[in-house]
């Protein structure tokens, strides 16, 4: 790939994804796939004025290992040192970097069940850490090509034409043009006009429905506003994209009120199994009942996970015409795939979808309605025949989706 578009992709994860400001820190994550991207990565944040930049790096076979030869109790357990390294995340609030470009088959195989246990055990150690950094940090999800997530979307091409194509496929949907930062720009502005007008109706309810079997009443929360794009980080308000690339409008749903059977449009990508062709039946909010064609077991311990792993916490709205979709790619990755169509999110909610919500307490916000849980697990639903209803708070019934596409 012209490393020209790799420095313009890095500097756009730097300087529009994260926003690096002069004297912060940065953490990156990432697998060992592309470390020459990850240095450009590295310098774009120092050149943007990071004081430190540091990489973890993680190795998925390794996970398969662990999760082979080690107890449930001493997966889930962290050390101290793990913990002292989220307090000081929790103290200097870095921006953090994902670079993502897993093997969607990594974890084919493994102990599921074991697995989300384990992972379940981690989570509730650092929930207390993270909950006094939400909404307070910059961070961005961006991905580059791993061989083997290559090969899943090409397979008849050889790995490295796969890598390649993959690569094209990441800076295209990405907007890496001749002026990313520019084409970023229009585009939130787009999103942000498309949430002014939703805000503005006073929804109470979306109704979905599509010819595939989708029947779903979805209640809003009448202080919850719809976001996209962009946002700004509470407290220093420096303006960040969290995803690259990024095509929803999204608000949390009230915790409780979704009633109707919903069914996925695309295979989703759960703790590195591959679940397809699934069917989710709500009842007071709750998923009560599933079914799958394939890993029905690991949609069953995802909302089993917790308490409220099994209500929404996400209703985002996407274009079927958008760019993801219509480079023809199933990407088998939630980032791509969750911005080819609409989609939903069991679990946790977004507190600062609430109005006001730098004056509220956690207590509070969960109180209003945002469902609060360890997991946060996209789902997509969007197809090309798919509408969507808003029912306002006066009583009408406004068109939102007509068609898989914007009603307005």
């Amino acid at each position: 790939m012209n490393k020209t578009r790799l420095k313009k992709y890095a500097n756009l994860i730097a300087r529009c994804g994260v926003n690096v400001q002069k004297g912060q820190e940065v953490m990156i994550t990432a697998q060992l796939d592309q470390p020459e991207f990850v240095k450009m990565v590295v310098d774009e944040c120092y050149k943007a004025g990071a004081k430190k930049v540091s990489v973890d790096w993680i190795y998925e076979p390794l996970t398969r290992s662990h999760v082979r030869y080690c107890s449930a109790k001493v997966l889930g357990e962290m050390d101290k040192w793990q913990l002292e390294k989220w307090e000081h995340q929790a103290e200097v609030l870095p921006c953090k970097i994902y670079l993502i470009s897993e093997d969607p088959d990594a974890l084919e195989g493994i102990n599921q069940a074991k697995y989300a246990k384990a992972m379940a055990a981690k989570s509730k150690l650092i929930k207390p850490i993270r909950k006094r950094m939400e909404n307070k940090y910059q961070w961005c999800i961006a991905a580059v090509p791993g061989k083997a997530w290559a090969k899943k979307i090409f397979p008849n091409e050889r790995a490295s034409v796969a890598i390649e194509k993959l690569w094209e496929a990441i800076l295209c949907t990405s907007r890496v043009d001749d002026d990313p930062i520019a084409a970023w720009e229009r585009h939130n502005a787009d999103l942000a006009k498309r949430c002014e007008y939703l805000n503005s109706l006073g929804i109470t309810e979306l109704k979905y429905k599509a010819g595939n079997g989708t029947d779903l009443v979805v209640g809003l929360i009448p202080d919850g506003i719809f976001m996209g794009g962009g946002e700004n980080a509470q407290g220093s308000g420096i303006y960040f994209n969290p995803n690259i690339p990024s095509e929803e409008v999204f608000t949390s749903p009230m915790k409780g009120k979704a009633e109707g059977i919903v069914y996925s449009s695309r295979p989703l990508c759960c703790n590195g199994a591959l679940i397809e062709n699934f069917w989710i039946r709500f009842e007071g909010g709750k998923a009560v009942e599933v079914g799958a064609q394939k890993n029905e077991n690991v949609l069953r311990e995802l909302i089993a996970m917790d308490e409220n792993a099994g209500y929404l916490g996400e209703c985002a709205l996407v274009p079927y015409s958008s760019p993801i979709r219509e480079s023809g790619l199933l990407f088998y990755n939630t980032l791509f795939d969750e911005n080819a169509a609409c989609h939903l999110a069991l679990g946790r909610g977004f507190t600062n979808l609430l109005r006001g919500y730098e004056n509220m307490s956690e207590d509070e916000a969960h109180a209003a309605g945002i469902n609060d849980s360890i997991v946060h697990e996209d789902f997509m639903i969007g197809t090309a025949d798919m509408s969507i209803v808003a029912l306002t708070k006066d009583g009408k019934e406004v068109p939102i989706f007509e068609n898989g596409e914007w009603a307005f």
